[in-house]
């Protein structure tokens, strides 16, 4: 049984000057906090932040502003009280001695929204959205996370389940009339409400695929022959000299990563090694780790140098770089130096995989890496990229792995009721696929968990949320 104690975390904003944060959170909060600010005799007003002298046994620490939060009304729904003090390491220390030594203890990573989940301010999925918000890099990111925080998403995870719940009451109802042979739950309606929610985890395992690009980043690969611009590229892209640029081919021999955002999404790019016959060793290493970048993005930048290359050529490298990366990435192929020949089209849709991809690759985007000419159209082919594998247009959008996983194995326990109903099987076996399908939605949320997936979650927060 979950019985809180008292915890304390320590925060510090960077920069200089910077303010510290002590957050307090359990029942011996106000105790506690009266050992560090004598004044504090009775309760200070909810959320009405006021100036304080803080000290401990030895004399004055600091003066700062304490902000009390009675539960059930705070982020933990225990009480809270926060004290921003000076940012000085001393203080910081002396400050957490002073409350630890009064009862406190330091608190695990995860801990404060751990106990806004037991105690039902947050479910797990919004829990999730937490650090998800703390960890984003990206306007994307950031959007996505506030939108699950906000708990449209739980709703829609936790509707579901009240269809099943409901629809398990009627089938569960008939076991108990089993003689009688009594059915309360039509079986024609039963399947149409299993295809519904059926078709609605479909979407959403399928919402996957964007929110984890969301998420995580979109990876690009820029790949082609030594000396067509890959580095140059690179640079041009993130608007500074990351990546050594020379005439000498081969100069680059190891990826280099580096993030920037557009369009509100986070795009990691990664120059490779230029790919060609060589005996070098070494360099050889470079190219297959270029060919293994190539096939984990999920865009490919085939660049080529449009003052050298010919039609056929530039087909036949594109149709060796699909054969060696496969069908998972999208393949963009791009002319750099363009502004050293004449405009010609370069088809190259014999060789792309796809619809999509076809309507982006119809020609090779020509670009100067140099001047900066084209840019602005390959850039907006990377973000078309990524809008298109929203394919639903919902708002409601999964971002965690966890949650394909639960949602995949709730549609497996769904379709083999369906089959079941189909087949005419006993309500009690119909019964028991209904509750694997309830079991799987509630662990989304929180309603269905274990410890060990508690510990495993909120070990990944930072300390002090």
């Amino acid at each position: 049984m979950y019985e809180p104690d008292t915890i304390v975390a320590l925060s510090t904003a960077p920069g200089t000057g910077a303010i510290a944060v002590l957050r307090v959170s359990g029942p011996g909060t106000q105790q506690v906090m009266h050992a560090v600010v004598p004044s504090m005799l009775l309760t200070p007003q909810p959320r009405e932040a006021v100036f304080v002298r803080l000290r401990d046994a030895e004399g004055a620490i600091d003066e700062g502003l304490l902000t009390f939060f009675p539960g059930p009304n705070s982020y933990t729904g225990e009480d809270v009280a926060e004290v921003s003090v000076h940012g000085s390491p001393y203080i910081q220390q002396r400050m957490l001695e002073a409350l630890l030594t009064a009862g406190a203890r330091l608190a695990m990573p995860g801990e404060f929204t751990q106990r806004a989940f037991l105690n039902r301010k947050l479910d797990l999925s919004q829990a999730e959205a937490v650090a998800d918000l703390i960890a984003s890099g990206s306007q994307g990111a950031h959007k996505l996370a506030l939108q699950q925080l906000r708990g449209g998403y739980s709703r829609q995870i936790e509707g579901l389940r009240d269809q099943l719940i409901s629809l398990s009451a009627l089938v569960e109802l008939e076991l108990d009339f089993g003689e009688e042979d009594v059915q309360f739950a039509d079986r024609a309606e039963l399947t149409q409400l299993l295809d519904g929610i059926v078709s609605i985890c479909d979407v959403l395992i399928g919402s996957f695929r964007y929110g984890n690009a969301v998420k995580q980043g979109v990876p690009v690969a820029i790949v082609g022959a030594p000396n067509s611009g890959k580095s140059t590229l690179l640079n041009a892209l993130l608007q500074e000299d990351r990546a050594i640029v020379s005439d000498v081919p081969g100069t680059t021999r190891d990826t280099v990563e580096e993030t920037i955002s557009l369009g509100g999404v986070l795009f990691r790019f990664i120059d490779t090694a230029g790919i060609r016959n060589t005996k070098d060793t070494v360099e050889k290493l470079g190219i297959e780790r270029s060919y293994k970048k190539a096939s984990e993005a999920s865009i490919v930048v085939l660049l080529g140098d449009a003052a050298t290359l010919s039609e056929g050529a530039f087909h036949t490298q594109a149709a060796m770089l699909r054969k060696r990366i496969g069908d998972g990435p999208v393949i963009i192929p791009v002319l750099n130096k363009a502004d050293l020949v004449p405009a010609v089209q370069v088809n190259v849709g014999k060789v792309v995989k796809d619809a999509r991809e076809a309507k982006v690759a119809k020609e090779a985007v020509r670009i100067s890496a140099k001047s900066g000419a084209g840019l602005d159209q390959l850039k907006d082919l990377f973000t078309e990229h990524v809008g298109n594998l929203n394919t639903s247009g919902s708002d409601i959008v999964v971002t965690n792995a966890r949650h394909v996983e639960a949602l995949t194995n709730a549609r497996t326990a769904l379709l083999s009721a369906k089959k079941g109903v189909e087949d005419g099987i006993s309500g009690e076996l119909l019964a028991t696929d209904l509750r694997q399908a309830q079991y799987h939605l509630g662990a989304i949320t929180g309603q269905i968990t274990v410890e060990d997936l508690l510990g495993s979650i909120f070990s990944r927060f930072c300390i002090g949320k």
